[in-house]
């Protein structure tokens, strides 16, 4: 097999574990606070990864750290509104919304680099926003407030996007430490979160603390390992490509797992929001050819 070819399948693997991480919360959400379970999946990550890369970590420069507390608190926001907008909304909204930031970046780095965005990115910011519409408003056009929390998901990974493309431009930041390090911020800041804002508290059924541990172990931990080594086997078309199944896998997961069936106007919104998603990642593509 090709270094490129398995590379783009462990990727896919790892997309599916994104893709299914909506399920699995959506699970643990019924017995665990939105906070706490964010800070047991992030430590529990930090904590196998930095036993795997404590040598690495030791060597590391003060500026991989200081970055990583920058990026991560741009990710604890991520999570922060993942977590309670999860718990509101349908598990195939969220998906979707959730992976906006491919459309979100250029705009973020037009208002602060004054990049003028393409033609192409206006097009698929209005395919966007009829999709985004037709999913989440109902027959009397309310939009459910998990969907409008869950708009700060792909904001806040945007700018963790943005930062961490700053970050790595400098020659003494180690981006594997620094993405290590970043996981501990969030589980730290969520579990401080989870004392102010909720009461914390384990599961007590087995289901929930096997989706928990996957949470932790395989959507967190094993699939940053897996992205960060195999991403630079293949080429970021290919990955931006990749990473917009992540959506369709946690519609796909719902409806099989969930029993979640949507109208068909729910349907036709997800359509349009992958065909933005892919026409953004082909314009990647002519860019970069």
């Amino acid at each position: 097999m090709k270094k490129q070819t398995k590379a783009d399948f462990l990727l896919v693997m790892v997309t599916f574990f994104w893709g299914s991480s909506y399920y699995l919360t959506d699970l643990c959400l019924r017995e665990m606070p939105p906070m706490f379970l964010n800070a047991f999946r992030f430590l529990v990550a930090f904590f196998m990864l930095a036993a795997m890369f404590f040598p690495r970590l030791k060597r590391a420069s003060l500026r991989s750290f200081v970055w990583a507390f920058r990026v991560g608190l741009a990710l604890t926001g991520t999570y922060v509104f993942y977590g309670f907008g999860m718990g509101r909304t349908s598990i195939s909204n969220a998906g979707f919304i959730c992976g906006l930031a491919v459309l979100f970046t250029p705009v973020l780095e037009f208002l602060c680099k004054h990049e003028k965005p393409s033609r192409k990115l206006g097009s698929c910011m209005l395919l966007c926003i009829l999709g985004l519409a037709l999913l989440t408003l109902d027959e009397h056009l309310h939009v459910a407030s998990g969907d409008l929390i869950c708009l700060g998901v792909p904001i806040c990974y945007a700018v963790d996007l943005f930062l961490t493309e700053k970050a790595v431009g400098e020659a003494d930041v180690d981006a594997l430490v620094m993405g290590i390090c970043e996981l501990a911020v969030v589980g730290v800041l969520t579990l401080l979160m989870s004392f102010v804002l909720e009461e914390p508290k384990f599961s007590s059924t087995a289901p929930v603390w096997v989706a928990a541990l996957f949470l932790g172990l395989f959507c967190s931990g094993i699939a940053f390992v897996v992205q960060s080594v195999e991403q630079k086997y293949t080429s970021a078309v290919h990955v931006g490509l990749i990473f917009t199944l992540e959506p369709l896998f946690s519609a796909i997961l719902a409806f099989f797992c969930a029993d979640e069936v949507l109208p068909f106007r729910g349907y036709l919104g997800m359509g349009l929001m992958f065909i933005s998603l892919i026409l953004m990642e082909l314009g990647s593509e002519a860019k970069q050819a």
